[in-house]
């Protein structure tokens, strides 16, 4: 039952997102206009594991809700580069540690109701650091190694409050099991 896309226009391109304004009909022939959109990349996350069972968390501002938040690494996946690879790479950069393994979990969608993307969830374990973080201008990450009890906590007082960070340790720690 998908809807048949009648028009579509941008309203805003960005470096990191799109905005568009779509016309659809519904298989009823109701007609939805406009219809919003935003285009993300998508995404990847991980509950990177280090060598001696500590999470490696991150902590850092998020200016759309105010608040420095506790994370786990990731982020966009550059044109053309596995998922497995940008992890790895997100990994290295925000937090300087490498890892020996690399488990997909899964893929969600944040809010397909707007957002146009999905994230690609991971289980990394065997982490050793190994490099300093190279981090973007607009970054300021402080990274946090907590043992996998403790996060545990974290989540069961809703401390962890990024959606898709919550749903990569549900199936991370799951996997673990």
């Amino acid at each position: 039952m998908h809807w048949k896309k009648i028009a579509s226009k941008y309203i805003s391109k960005h470096k990191y997102f799109n905005a568009k304004e779509d016309i659809c009909e519904m298989p009823n022939g109701h007609l939805v206009n406009p219809y919003y959109v935003v285009e993300l990349p998508n995404c990847v996350c991980a509950v990177a594991i280090t060598e001696d069972d500590k999470i490696v968390m991150v902590k850092q501002y998020r200016h759309p809700i105010e608040q420095i938040i506790y994370e786990l690494p990731g982020g966009f996946i550059d044109e053309n580069e596995p998922p497995e690879k940008a992890i790895q790479r997100e990994l290295l950069e925000e937090t300087g540690y490498s890892f020996t393994s690399v488990q997909h979990l899964g893929r969600v969608a944040a809010n397909p109701g707007i957002l146009n993307n999905f994230t690609e969830l991971f289980l990394l374990t065997g982490g050793k650091k190994t490099t300093q973080q190279k981090l973007d201008d607009n970054e300021q990450i402080e990274i946090i190694l907590l043992p996998i009890n403790e996060v545990k906590q974290l989540l069961k007082n809703n401390e962890i409050v990024q959606a898709l960070h919550v749903s990569c340790l549900y199936y991370g720690l799951n996997y673990l099991k």
